[in-house]
């Protein structure tokens, strides 16, 4: 049942987030993640006729959401980072991703989001490219926390941001070189939200 609903992520990005959560207890489910997967297939019978829509008149722009989730989860504290891509004003790309260390702040938390949203965006330029549309100029990444925006401008290294692993310093390098905006965006605006919790 699980593999299902996770293929079905592919085109309803609206459970990809409730869906992530009972898959991590596949191997040991409980009854409360049976009643779970009853709770998502009756979404899912209410709002069939939901979907998305690709016009032909889109901008080709990229842009990007990244949000996160930090410390909502008390069983193991790890993130649960959220990404949302656009080509133009569409949907294009999601990615709801439960991280494998534990962030100490929100602003590390966020600052390893956008890390992992700034990996995926080499990859979609290259294969707009494949269909030759060439996107030269930077790419805007959302983020709903200004001190992980001030730190990818910014590396201080100090002891609050000394512990973050090397690799995550990848935004810095993106953003020194202007392949990546980084911008502020209200957390009532951050459309990235719905893959790091569960809707209403």
């Amino acid at each position: 049942m699980i593999g299902a609903l996770l293929y079905l992520t592919t085109t309803r990005p609206d459970i990809m987030q409730v869906v992530g959560m009972v898959g991590r207890f596949q191997s040991a489910p409980k009854q409360s993640h049976l009643l779970a997967i009853k709770i998502i297939l009756k979404y899912l019978k209410g709002t069939s006729n939901f979907g998305l829509w690709y016009p032909k008149d889109s901008t080709l722009t990229i842009t990007a959401y990244t949000d996160v989730d930090w410390a909502r989860r008390v069983d193991d504290w790890k993130i649960t980072s959220g990404n949302a891509f656009f080509l133009g004003d569409y949907l294009v790309s999601w990615l709801s991703k439960k991280q494998s260390s534990i962030s100490l702040s929100t602003a590390e938390a966020k600052y390893i989001a956008a890390t992992y949203c700034c990996t995926q965006i080499p990859w979609m330029k290259e294969a707009l490219k494949d269909l030759d549309i060439c996107i030269d100029q930077p790419i805007t990444v959302y983020c709903d926390n200004t001190s992980a925006i001030s730190l990818s401008k910014n590396l201080v290294m100090d002891s609050r941001t000394k512990h973050i692993p090397i690799k995550y310093h990848f935004l810095h390098e993106q953003v020194a070189e202007q392949n990546i905006v980084l911008e502020y965006i209200s957390t009532k605006e951050q459309i990235a939200d719905i893959f790091t919790k569960p809707l209403p």
